[in-house]
């Protein structure tokens, strides 16, 4: 792009957003920086599910940064919706329009739009006892049905299902999950892992149902899930978690390429040279044109908002790193790293339990994934061994004795 911008708008205040914020003033940007977002400061989503979701985390503890830190930072928050982007296409800079009726103009827009929940082709989505988890709000309502006595239904098993699911329990509640799968989260953890995490729910007294809602419908106090078989579930409550979806309405209708995302390229430019995008709203387009999958995840989203800071400035985009994530519930941690659906063979390190560890191996003999129980050195490592693609014994991974550490630096 040449010279850096002199204005710079940042649509969207989740880890994205700020974390593109944080990277521009630390490489030295010193243009004018606007964040828009209708909650007003940045704050985190994670603990939603979890900490907050119990009541043990307030509100100004979810913030990525104090409010000092944006004045001392020289970063506009202004806390509004985004109703329209004008892109100029040549005859201007990009054009916010938010809801207040206030033109916000910059040379160069990001779009940290992220997503939202998936509703479910379903009647009953609307009725006020059923709920979706994608802010602190949604969480502030969900919190109030949570108690003992009360039933929370959850449909989706993924790892919010399962998060908020672990928070209820140890609230008093009953719960039921219900998922189609018959290992849900299989894909993303690997099948070894995914059976450890399904016992985790029957040993905390959380019932597991294998199957597909139909409908919700109210049923005096509460509501009752019909399920695709027959069956029927009551319930206080309804939790909807049935993933997300990217929210890509400014960009469509600005004219973007947008393909089950805000198409990307490494550095975070869309088909606009003015208008970038990074977070759950974006999905980077291969070199061969292709779009790649989008990986919905704290990490990523991190990564792709500093992607995003380096390329609104002409600058080489931070070297790119392993998928990773984690994920917490019934006061077990779980990190994974790389991708444990890729072909190959299951590697297991250890039994049912705390330093439980599954890996990936590849065909080729590199480690394609590692996820752990309480086992953040064995996936540290792991990432590493990813990183290097060194050829791995298989016995060694499986040996509680080989040091992983050292493995991943060539001593083992």
């Amino acid at each position: 792009m040449g010279a850096a911008p002199a204005s710079i708008a940042v649509a969207g205040g989740g880890i994205s957003g700020f974390s593109a914020v944080r990277e521009l003033r630390r490489q030295g940007y010193t243009g004018t920086l606007h964040l828009v977002d209708a909650a007003g400061l940045p704050y985190d989503r994670p603990p939603l599910s979890k900490a907050f979701l119990a009541g043990t985390l307030d509100r100004p503890a979810l913030q990525l940064a104090p409010a000092r830190w944006y004045e001392d930072n020289g970063t506009s928050v202004i806390a509004d919706t985004v109703d329209t982007l004008e892109p100029g296409n040549g005859m201007g800079p990009p054009v916010l329009t938010l809801g207040s009726g206030r033109e916000l103009a910059a040379d160069v827009v990001l779009l940290a739009t992220g997503a939202r929940a998936r509703r479910l082709p379903l009647p009953g989505m609307d009725l006020p006892r059923v709920f979706t988890l994608r802010s602190a709000g949604d969480a502030e309502l969900l919190r109030e049905q949570l108690a003992p006595g009360a039933h929370l239904v959850i449909l989706g098993a993924g790892l919010i299902g399962a998060e908020v699911a672990g928070t209820a329990r140890a609230l008093g509640a009953a719960v039921t999950l219900v998922d189609p799968a018959e290992l849900p989260s299989a894909q993303a953890v690997g099948p070894e892992m995914a059976h450890y995490l399904q016992g985790l729910h029957a040993a905390h007294g959380t019932t597991c149902v294998r199957g597909t809602a139909a409908a919700i419908t109210p049923d005096g106090a509460g509501v009752t899930v019909e399920l695709a078989d027959g069956g029927r579930l009551r319930a206080t409550a309804v939790l909807v978690a049935a993933g997300s979806e990217p929210e890509t309405a400014l960009a469509e209708a600005a004219g973007l390429a947008v393909d089950g995302g805000v198409l990307v390229d490494g550095s975070g430019q869309t088909s606009h040279p003015r208008i970038f995008a990074a977070g759950d709203s974006s999905r980077h387009r291969n070199p061969d044109g292709r779009p790649g999958r989008r990986f919905e995840h704290w990490d990523a989203a991190r990564r792709t908002g500093e992607a995003a800071a380096a390329g609104m400035l002409g600058i080489d985009p931070p070297a790119g790193a392993v998928d990773w994530f984690w994920s917490d519930r019934y006061g077990v941690h779980l990190e994974v790293a790389g991708s444990m659906a890729a072909p190959g063979q299951s590697v297991l390190r250890g039994g049912p339990g705390p330093g439980f560890t599954a890996f990936r191996l590849g065909p080729d003999g590199t480690l394609a994934g590692v996820a752990a129980v309480d086992g953040g050195t064995a996936v540290r490592a792991g990432r590493k061994l990813i990183e290097t693609g060194r050829l791995l014994d298989p016995a060694q991974l499986a040996d509680p004795a080989v040091d992983l550490r050292r493995l991943a630096r060539g001593k083992a």
